[in-house]
């Protein structure tokens, strides 16, 4: 699934280095038409977090009421949610589309000559048995890269192969060379630059997730008991929705760290970019929902 899923970004992919004929570049591109494929996909998942929030008052009436029967407060509580046309499980789906990506891209660009430029098997493993029988390095991880950056040499030792072409990607982007990967450069400082970066917007976008979860969480309300008519104030505590996209704002980027220095920096770029755009995203979306809310 990874794989059609890598075959058919890589389509998109190839189309737009064609037209700026830089990977770096073509990577950024990339990433801003994901990202606006997927806005109301994010639209959504906003206003579920917002509407979410608003049910809380009514969940704790709930519980209140049925503190002592667990099996009918259950019960009541789907029942809210399906009156209110909300699943507690609507997070799952963003979590499942990102992971889907993750990994999709990972193939991706782990390997740009067999998804990007659509080089034969075949002809691939040929290369690198090439490369190999010349004793020279070729990765067992990623040995598509190793092709892009011996592209000169391959040349040179099949002229009339018309396919090799294809292996000449321009992978300098602003001094970088995407092609890099950290652990096999470490005394290279300018391979930790993309990465630190994207520690660094990683963080800002977990600390504006949780600082919005925790203005929910932390904040007390009035109940009533419906049936004593009593006053109860207790902590507002996150729904399953609230709780899963805690878990995801800290789980995705702690994966993705944890590869981006054993992946080549194109990769660590594509999750840079999509950082940045998710945060200008959140804060815009956030403005656009609250005034929403205002005028209802």
């Amino acid at each position: 699934m990874f794989e059609f899923f890598a075959s058919l970004f890589g389509y998109l992919l190839s189309f737009l280095y064609g037209i700026v004929n830089n990977y770096g570049f073509a990577i950024i591109l990339f990433t801003l038409i994901i990202k606006l494929l997927l806005l109301p996909l994010s639209i959504k998942q906003q206003r579920t977090m917002k509407k979410s929030a608003k049910m809380q008052e009514k969940m704790k009436v709930i519980q209140f009421k049925y503190k002592n029967d667990p099996e009918k407060m259950n019960q009541e509580i789907m029942n809210l949610y399906k009156t209110e046309k909300m699943s507690p499980f609507s997070g799952c789906l963003t979590a499942i589309i990102q992971m889907l990506l993750l990994l999709s891209i990972f193939y991706l660009v782990r390997s740009p000559i067999t998804y990007m430029e659509k080089v034969p098997t075949d002809d691939i493993n040929r290369y690198i048995t090439q490369l190999q029988e010349e004793g020279r390095e070729v990765s067992k991880v990623y040995p598509e890269i190793d092709l892009i950056r011996e592209y000169n040499w391959l040349k040179e030792k099949n002229p009339e192969d018309e396919k090799v072409q294809k292996l000449n990607l321009q992978m300098n982007f602003l001094g970088l060379d995407l092609s890099k990967i950290p652990q096999q450069n470490i005394t290279d400082y300018t391979v930790y630059i993309i990465p630190i970066l994207y520690i660094l917007s990683s963080f800002i976008s977990i600390r504006m997730t949780t600082a919005m979860q925790q203005k929910q969480s932390e904040k007390k309300e009035t109940v009533i008991d419906g049936e004593t008519g009593k006053e109860v104030k207790e902590e507002n505590e996150m729904d399953a929705v609230m709780q899963t996209n805690k878990m995801m704002s800290w789980m995705m980027p702690i994966m993705s760290i944890s590869i981006a220095f054993v992946a080549p920096l194109g990769l660590a770029l594509y999750w840079l970019i999509n950082n940045i755009l998710m945060i200008l995203e959140r804060l815009i979306l956030d403005k656009v929902i609250k005034q929403e809310d205002e005028e209802e």
